[in-house]
């Protein structure tokens, strides 16, 4: 079904030496209370007009979360008392980042056209907020980093790309039970010795829905309301637990 689906994009669009068509398993994913995660299948297909041209193929595939500005904090030991004592702010940082290849980025990436297109892990990140307070920030950046892939949030997948025939392609994704609410983007490079050949962009919206959407909504629009609903419902459940313990006893 989706090699049909790939052979009806390639007849319907113009000719081009060399661009890429490609298509999302899903492209709405609702949060619920039983929400445990998500997977996206990326698939597509390498549209030509001529033979095949020479030079090595390779396909760059990232899902990049909503991003945040970030503060980045070092604590020192000071007077026997660890406190934070530098800071870095990080002007937006993806919350979710992952990177699937065809091969190692450094075999099918020109370092040139990864500074120029933010593909790899760390140039993800984008400015720094405001004038810098230390004087080399790359161990706050690096501490981030590494954190996040420690959690889960960002992760790079050598090989994930599969490639058929130097045409057809796919790439899966799993995504954590603990995504945060907004606008993702998927991007596909396709790339001929490292330089970029063309590239493709799609959108996948990630929301609360249901009564987990009512209760966010809520909580963001009516904080005195939702904080009165949830003082109520903590006195209640614990009156309820006194009088079911009462009765048990009785």
């Amino acid at each position: 079904m989706i090699r049909l689906l790939l052979l009806l994009l390639l007849c319907a669009l113009p000719a081009r030496a060399e661009n890429v068509v490609a298509g999302l398993s899903n492209d709405n994913i609702g949060i619920t209370a039983a929400f445990n995660g998500s997977s996206i299948l990326i698939y597509g297909a390498v549209q030509r007009d001529a033979p095949l041209p020479p030079g090595k193929l390779g396909i760059v595939v990232t899902l990049e979360g909503p991003s945040q500005e970030v503060t980045i904090r070092r604590k020192s030991r000071e007077f026997g008392i660890w406190v934070n004592t530098e800071k870095v702010r990080v002007a937006a940082a993806p919350s979710y980042y992952a990177v699937s290849s065809s091969a190692p980025l450094a075999e099918i990436l020109d370092p040139a056209v990864d500074v120029q297109q933010r593909i790899s892990i760390p140039l993800a990140m984008r400015a720094f907020a405001g004038p810098l307070e230390v004087e080399d920030a790359r161990p706050f950046t690096e501490a981030l980093l590494r954190i996040r892939e420690r959690e889960g949030f960002y992760s790079e997948h050598v090989g994930a790309v599969t490639i058929v025939d130097s045409t057809l392609f796919r790439a899966d994704f799993d995504l954590p039970a603990n995504l945060i609410e907004g606008d993702y983007k998927t991007r596909i490079f396709l790339l001929r010795d490292g330089q970029l050949v063309d590239h493709y962009q799609a959108a996948i919206s990630v929301r609360r829905v249901g009564l987990e959407r009512w209760l966010y909504m809520l909580s963001r629009q009516h904080a005195a309301v939702y904080g009165v609903l949830s003082l109520a419902l903590a006195v209640f459940a614990g009156w309820a637990a006194a009088e079911a313990f009462r009765r048990l006893r009785a």
